[in-house]
């Protein structure tokens, strides 16, 4: 007992935190806050430049389109993620057939370049969906989604595929040693393991999504960069020009930084749990 409550407290001073002096020690944050601080002191002395006050009028519009992106975000990894564990599971079919298809599948998603992928998805799908009496519109930054969710697909069925294979075939064999059915085996070993192992790839694969979904601009959605856009053609100023862009590439990375900080630190969490686990099974 001691010795587990040795492992778990080492593994986590090794894995890290998010506390307060986690915060104060990433040179992030503390960027960030000497941004805040000099942002007070502009308000207070009245010295904003021009360019800034352009950008606090605009932030609105920006904070709205970097919603778009997030929502394209997520509905995509969501669509890639269920049809990934779809086309994963099948990989794993004893039919030759399938495993065939199914590769076929993730070769070609995953080597298409998503700007294609999005541009097929834009003008090969229709813009409205005639149901009998009542048509509907089909709105491009749902085709970017579809456009998206494809490679989302093809990288889930991979990752998922590598963590099933992942698993020691020796539980499987004690498995069914002790007649647990195939898909018991699946529900209460199995897959509970793979979720811990696929987690850091999953999130990887979605602040790439996340990033790819600046290319939503370029089919017309009013995403974050066309909103940008629009903004540096209103204000019409070059340093305005230089400043918005700068806040596009720092919303970006403010929402996607902390999804790698989090994955590298599950990545380590785990690695210390794979290694503490065949140790506490010895007794040490």
């Amino acid at each position: 007992m001691a010795n587990d409550l040795a492992l778990n407290a080492q593994a986590s001073r090794r894995a890290g935190g998010f506390g307060p002096g986690a915060l104060l020690r990433d040179p992030w944050f503390v960027l960030l806050l000497a941004l805040v601080a000099l942002g007070a002191g502009w308000a207070l002395t009245d010295t904003t430049p021009a360019a800034v006050r352009f950008l606090w009028q605009w932030s609105p519009a920006l904070l709205r389109g970097l919603g778009m992106n997030v929502q394209i975000s997520v509905l995509a990894m969501a669509l890639g993620t269920a049809l990934g564990l779809v086309i994963g599971a099948l990989s794993l079919s004893p039919s030759a057939l399938l495993r065939r298809l199914t590769r076929v599948y993730v070769l070609a998603f995953r080597n298409a370049p998503i700007l294609v992928l999005v541009y097929f998805t834009t003008y090969v799908f229709p813009f409205e969906l005639n149901l009998g009496r009542w048509n509907l519109p089909f709105p491009d930054w749902i085709k970017v989604v579809i456009g998206l969710g494809l490679p989302a697909s093809a990288n889930v069925a991979e990752i998922f595929r590598g963590a099933i294979q992942s698993i020691p075939e020796a539980q499987w064999e004690a498995a069914q040693s002790l007649a647990f059915r195939r898909t018991q085996v699946l529900r209460m070993i199995v897959l509970p393991q793979c979720v811990r192992r696929m987690l850091p790839s999953w999130m990887n694969l979605y602040a790439s999504i996340t990033m790819s979904t600046s290319l939503a601009s370029l089919v017309g959605v009013h995403d974050l960069v066309d909103t940008a856009t629009v903004a540096s053609n209103t204000v019409a100023r070059s340093d305005f020009t230089v400043l918005v862009y700068f806040t596009l590439l720092a919303l970006f990375f403010a929402y996607c930084y902390p999804i790698s900080r989090w994955t590298r630190y599950l990545e380590r969490r785990l690695s210390l749990i794979h290694i503490s686990e065949p140790t506490r099974r010895r007794g040490i």
